[in-house]
């Protein structure tokens, strides 16, 4: 089976959230029972990259959307990779959706719906004469509108959207309809229109031949009207009519702290001298003092979204109960301004990195006894599982993708509100756990074992593709 996988970043080339991580490992896991083609837009950081990119095609401007060509290369390990070519649209400085103070590109509507209608010409075998699609599968709000695309030029491949995060749903106003070339008459409720904007993520939604989502708790509280982000209704009608899915995400096998280079020292389940080893690099790395209480670190996008307000209502308890918390990651400027002053105050028990470093990320998890996720809601997540291979017990915000990968009292711990006192009932008992060695290292032995390979992904995955093309 021939399958196109759209993607705005992947973990090889450009990093911005989870995503990047997905799609650099599903379509690897699949390559065994597909032929999986990747779709990126050329970022200057993917061009950049390849010694050499082989051109198969040209798309002709459309409506605002300038003309283009399109590029074939391959990563290392020969995993195809077209790469849409247009630099006034891609090869900017900042990150793949907005500048470097982080404010959206103003043009995102023509530079992600370009990305979509190539994928669906490409999908069609109208750009690479040796190639086409059997099935097209998308991601997020930035490809959704393939499927659109592809029913507009009236071409009847299946297509499946994997919505990543419906809060993030791309939204633009009415004219941009004229401006990506989509006609007029699907701007209606059921179809393009949301509150009288154009949605991206809504069109890939009505048009898409099925959704899945990145956890089976996720895909059922988007039809709520607490996490539908107004479109609980639509969502409730493609998971009636069983076109909604829920799949857990995986992590590669890289993350195994008994091989992973990155780290200070590697270590095995029952080796906590090693994990104290990588304690004391990281200690000493963010400048904080010598201690034997525990670590709590905090991997994540610096987002409301996340908690972060959260982590900091908790911190003096952490602190004066000898605890210290080591943050990293990037996002919202005032988060970011927050944590850096909350070091200042106690650089000696807050240590913060703003930006993504994904070695240093790796030696947090190793290094910390605890990973903080009060995400107010979580899609599926993915440091929660990589705190757990590195014998990190996660304490997490009970929803999405955390409370299905998180066993609470055996490989970490749960908390039911997202609310600052349930919160703190969870760090109650890491350091109640923490004080109790052998019940400590019970749980990290447990969590360690855990397997989250991305092979049983791969396997829904491909019996969703199967039955996707079957006639």
């Amino acid at each position: 089976m021939r399958v196109l996988f759209v993607t705005t970043e992947m973990d090889d080339f450009v990093r911005v959230g989870g995503l990047a991580a997905v799609s650099a490992a599903l379509p690897r896991a699949l390559r065994l029972q597909s032929d999986v083609r990747i779709i990126l837009p050329g970022y200057r950081d993917v061009v950049e990259q390849f010694t050499h990119i082989h051109i198969v095609g040209q798309c002709p401007a459309l409506a605002e959307m300038p003309a283009c060509s399109l590029g074939l290369a391959s990563t290392k390990d020969g995993l195809p990779v077209y790469v849409l070519l247009c630099p006034q649209l891609y090869d900017r400085p900042g990150n793949p959706y907005g500048d470097a103070s982080g404010r959206d590109w103003p043009d995102n509507d023509v530079r992600f719906a370009r990305l979509a209608s190539a994928a669906a010409q490409l999908a069609a075998g109208a750009l690479d004469k040796n190639w086409a699609a059997d099935l097209v599968h998308v991601n997020d709000w930035q490809a959704a509108l393939v499927p659109a695309y592809l029913a507009w030029n009236r071409v009847k491949i299946p297509s499946i959207l994997t919505i990543h995060n419906l809060a993030y749903q791309g939204l633009f106003p009415r004219e941009s309809l004229r401006r990506i070339g989509a006609p007029e008459d699907s701007f209606h409720i059921d179809g393009l229109e949301f509150y009288d904007k154009l949605s991206f993520l809504k069109g890939g939604i009505v048009y898409a031949s099925h959704l899945t989502t990145v956890s089976e708790t996720y895909a059922r509280e988007i039809t709520t009207p607490e996490l539908g982000c107004g479109l609980e209704v639509l969502l409730r009608r493609r998971s009636d009519a069983e076109q909604l899915t829920g799949i857990l995400n995986g992590i590669d096998e890289s993350w195994d702290p008994r091989v992973c280079a990155q780290l200070a020292q590697p270590f095995a389940a029952g080796d906590w001298e090693g994990k104290r080893a990588n304690s004391d690099y990281v200690r000493h790395q963010f400048g904080l003092a010598v201690s034997r209480g525990p670590i709590f670190g905090l991997v994540a996008r610096l987002v409301h979204q996340k908690g972060i307000d959260l982590v900091l209502s908790a911190a003096d308890e952490i602190i004066e109960a000898g605890g210290q918390i080591i943050v990293t990651g990037s996002g919202e400027p005032d988060i970011e301004q927050t944590l850096v002053d909350a070091h200042r105050r106690r650089p000696d028990a807050i240590g913060v990195t703003i930006g993504f470093n994904d070695g240093q990320a790796r030696r947090i998890f190793a290094g910390s006894d605890f990973t903080l996720m009060p995400s107010r809601f979580e899609p599926c997540g993915l440091s929660q599982m990589y705190a757990q291979k590195f014998g990190s017990l996660p304490i997490g915000h009970q929803t999405g993708g955390l409370a299905e990968t998180i066993v609470d009292g055996e490989t970490g711990f749960l908390f039911t509100q997202a609310s600052t006192e349930s919160f703190l009932g969870g760090i109650r008992r890491a350091f109640t756990t923490f004080r109790a060695k052998d019940r400590l290292d019970s749980m990290r032995r447990s969590a360690m074992a855990r397997s989250f390979s991305w092979n049983a992904s791969a396997a829904c995955y491909g019996a969703l593709y199967r039955k996707a093309v079957s006639p």
